[in-house]
């Protein structure tokens, strides 16, 4: 796309600026050229002269590029091709004091679905060790397995922290790290229903006694039932 075709888009738009169209472009032909991590990027001049634009708004365009990890710059190299770190780019954005109600909630329903999700991959992996670890987690002051209850959020944290780490996921790791204050703050916000507590729900206890001695459906059955005091807050 040369410059009078970027420019014209830009100009029927009110919503892009002439260095957006660019920096899509320059994605698009890195793409094109096939070009993998750790390959050298062309030049600023051989970009601004191959999209046909300035070399500064290229140099804006290639900017924002390394700000989300995408390129970086080497000594003696250049610009090149890096794998981004996703979750630490994630990170910067997914703040809970500046994120709309629906984006919130979004958030919110996606770690209970992660959790309900990984049941395979926990008895995939799961060690003698990890139980012995998770009856210890259990063992301190969690509340009587049928008693009707709200698990309290260090305990909860604690138990599906280890649930997460044997699964040996280190995306969905660190995804549950980012997650975390995300869950907490709408637990704690008024953005759910009031939680109306009266059932009796899977105690995590329950849980691992499952992991010893059942299947990966009973499990996810379990979860479901052990999370539904979050669910009821949001049907």
């Amino acid at each position: 796309m040369a410059l009078s075709e970027i420019k014209r888009e830009h100009t029927g738009s009110n919503t892009s600026s002439l260095v957006d169209k660019v920096e899509a472009r320059l994605v698009e032909l890195l793409q094109q050229r096939k070009l993998k991590v750790g390959d050298v990027i062309p030049k600023e001049m051989e970009l601004a002269d191959t999209l046909g634009v300035s070399r500064t708004v290229i140099r804006e365009a290639l900017l924002r590029l390394r700000v989300v990890g995408l390129i970086e710059s080497k000594k003696k190299k250049g610009s090149v091709i890096t794998s981004p770190d996703i979750f630490n780019v994630m990170g910067k954005s997914l703040n809970p004091y500046i994120l709309d109600q629906d984006t919130l909630k979004g958030m919110f329903e996606l770690r209970l679905i992660l959790e309900i999700g990984m049941a395979d991959f926990i008895f995939q992996r799961i060690t003698p060790d990890d139980i012995l670890q998770l009856n210890e987690i259990v063992s301190k002051d969690e509340p009587e397995a049928t008693a009707p209850h709200v698990f309290s959020i260090d305990h909860e944290i604690a138990f599906h922290s280890k649930l997460y780490d044997i699964t040996g996921n280190q995306s969905l790791k660190n995804f549950q790290k980012l997650l975390l204050p995300l869950f907490d703050y709408v637990h704690h916000s008024g953005l759910l229903k009031i939680q109306v507590d009266s059932r009796r729900f899977v105690s995590h206890k329950g849980l691992v006694d499952i992991l010893e001695n059942g299947s990966p459906e009973l499990f996810r059955n379990a979860m479901r039932n052990h999370l539904e005091n979050h669910f009821s807050r949001l049907f």
